[in-house]
């Protein structure tokens, strides 16, 4: 397949490299070390499995809209801060 690659200059750089010690032309030179490169992907990345443990929640409590429910206590609290202030104030 032919195609256009655009190579950042450390890239080309080494490619060039390896082109001059093997003796080889830079397509095969490009195409090993692509090959090289996807193998290597698929031997070193380990599968990560995390165990799941429970949270100790209880059932009647609905973490769903947790997030709203942390918004709303949070502006309560502004409220309150903001209305001591103004007692303050007075």
């Amino acid at each position: 397949m032919r195609t256009t690659v655009t190579l950042d200059l450390d890239v080309a750089m080494a490619l060039r490299e390896v082109v001059r010690e093997r003796a080889i032309s830079f397509k095969k030179a490009l195409n090993a070390l692509v090959r090289a490169g996807l193998a290597s992907r698929r031997q070193d990345v380990p599968v990560y499995r995390l165990p799941t443990r429970s949270l100790g929640l209880r059932p009647d409590v609905d973490l769903d809209k947790a997030l709203r429910l942390s918004t709303e206590l949070e502006d309560a609290e502004i409220i309150s801060r903001l209305e001591l202030r103004k007692s303050t104030l007075r």
